[in-house]
């Protein structure tokens, strides 16, 4: 056991001295601290994470509100503990309540949490908490213990085989284990978030009050993106006491300094931003797709569950044993498609012919791929792909499922990809999406809720105004305050 032992030491030892290209300072800290990335491969996997995540999420286009946050920004950066690095602001087309950055500079809002807020003052310090994940390097510190575990990991398996069969248990308490270490992370970003948006005079305590905005959410489970369960996210109540200690500190080191909130002008700024879910991008009414913007649909077998994303749409039964996988390409011709997706993706091409579909022309194909399972065995997935030519465009499905449940599944198939048709119901093309609109009270003193009986809010959407709002409902307006309340 002792030899064992020794071995896996050595080897992760061996491991450890190939990949650390040095100890590193923590621009934060100012602490050494061991590092197997260095701060231009940390630039670079930002550079190279940045297009993944704009074509995963896609961008809002609103140059105003991307302009304010990215001047915003830079000033901040330039007072950060990196003030030499540059920055990178993007606003992402998600209704998804969230913000996060990436390796080397690049941080992300989505149009979500953006209507979501209502000073500028709150989104100073979000997007100062983000910048301090940037500034205190902690995804590097993240991938460093993650590879060194992976890498002692990866030695015990070698000199003790049986270990190998806990591999996955092992990784998973591994996960667990560096939980603690990410709340540990935010907890610095928060504190980072609060020093750096004081130091460009916004008040940190409203960082605070989003904090009590998230834990609402949080227990609302309709809301999707806030800290729950087995998050790396601190409990936003105890993150609430936290900020606005700090922030007390922070205004007492600089006494001098005026504390900005701007609720007003922030307000004026996301005026028509887009709220919620967007239909122009596609949605499922009465078990069909609509795709306005693009003038498509389909139908969806009933029973199954319909995922849009701006990359590709997912289609999946309850027992999750097969797929269809519906995508777009730039490419001419559906034939060329289609040649180049088994060629791309290595398939065995079974069967193909030229069909019509509802006035379109189209290539219907059925592939097979075939791969080893980590038992050894022999595992064939059969696909069912139609590759349909529109607007000088060729839309793509492929069902696929394991062989022996292809027969069973060929019908749901070709029921959706064969009704695949050009939308041309007004009332579909025509639908929009709700926007946040912005309105200034006229009486000298009114309550929320009488200021949404007056603008006809629905009733049923009154708790979630109240909250868009970060008011209750029996809150007193005066004259000249500003709410959001929602319109076509």
């Amino acid at each position: 056991m002792k030899t064992i032992k020794t071995l896996s030491i050595l080897l992760l030892t061996v491991s450890l001295v190939l990949l650390i290209p040095s100890c590193a300072v923590n621009p934060v800290t100012g602490q050494r601290q061991l590092m197997l990335m260095s701060e231009e491969q940390e630039v670079a996997l930002g550079t190279q994470y940045d297009p993944t995540v704009i074509s995963t999420f896609g961008l809002y286009e609103d140059e105003a509100l991307l302009n304010f946050i990215s001047e915003k920004g830079t000033e901040m950066g330039k007072i950060s503990h990196r003030p030499n690095l540059q920055y990178h602001f993007r606003v992402l087309d998600s209704p998804v309540v969230n913000a996060f950055a990436v390796p080397g500079g690049y941080i992300y809002f989505t149009r979500g949490i953006l209507a979501q807020f209502n000073n500028e003052a709150e989104l100073m310090g979000v997007l100062g908490h983000e910048m301090g994940h940037v500034t205190a390097r902690h995804t590097a510190q993240q991938q460093t213990r993650q590879q060194i575990s992976q890498l002692a990991l990866a030695a015990g398996m070698i000199a003790v085989p049986e270990v190998a069969q806990f591999a996955n248990e092992a990784v998973a308490a591994m996960e667990l284990l560096f939980l603690s270490f990410s709340r540990a992370n935010e907890r610095e970003a928060d504190r980072l978030g609060v020093e750096y948006s004081s130091k460009i005079g916004y008040d940190a305590h409203k960082m605070a009050d989003f904090f009590d905005v998230l834990n609402k959410m949080q227990m609302d489970s309709s809301h999707e993106g806030v800290p729950t369960w087995m998050s790396t996210h601190p409990d936003p109540g105890e993150r609430n006491i936290t900020v606005n200690q700090v922030t007390e500190e922070w205004q007492a080191k600089l006494p001098a300094q005026s504390y900005q909130i701007n609720t007003n002008e922030y307000l004026k700024l996301i005026d028509g931003i887009v709220y919620g879910e967007n239909p122009r991008q596609g949605f499922v009414e009465n078990n069909m797709f609509y795709h306005p913007d693009l003038a498509f649909q389909f139908p969806i077998p009933k029973g199954w569950t319909l995922i849009n994303s701006p990359l590709q749409v997912q289609i999946v039964p309850e027992s999750q044993d097969a797929a269809m996988i519906f995508e777009l390409s730039q490419d001419k011709g559906a034939d060329a498609v289609a040649q180049k997706t088994i060629t791309d993706l290595q398939l065995t091409l079974l069967d193909k012919s030229n069909v019509t579909l509802n006035g379109l022309n189209a290539v219907a194909t059925v592939s097979k791929q075939v791969s080893q399972t980590d038992a050894g065995q022999e595992q064939v997935v059969k696909i069912l792909s139609y590759f349909i030519e529109k607007d000088a465009m060729v839309y793509t499905f492929h069902g696929l499922c394991l062989d022996d449940k292809f027969n069973g599944y060929q019908a749901a198939f070709e029921t959706t990809m064969k009704h695949f048709a050009r939308l041309t119901d007004s009332s579909k093309l025509s639908i929009q999406p709700d926007r946040i609109k912005v309105i200034s009270i006229r009486s000298a003193s009114v309550s929320l809720k009488d200021a949404f009986d007056y603008y006809k809010v629905p009733q049923d959407k009154f708790a979630e105004m109240a909250l868009l709002n970060n008011r209750e409902l029996t809150d007193e307006l005066k004259k000249g305050d500003m709410i959001k309340i929602l319109s076509k």
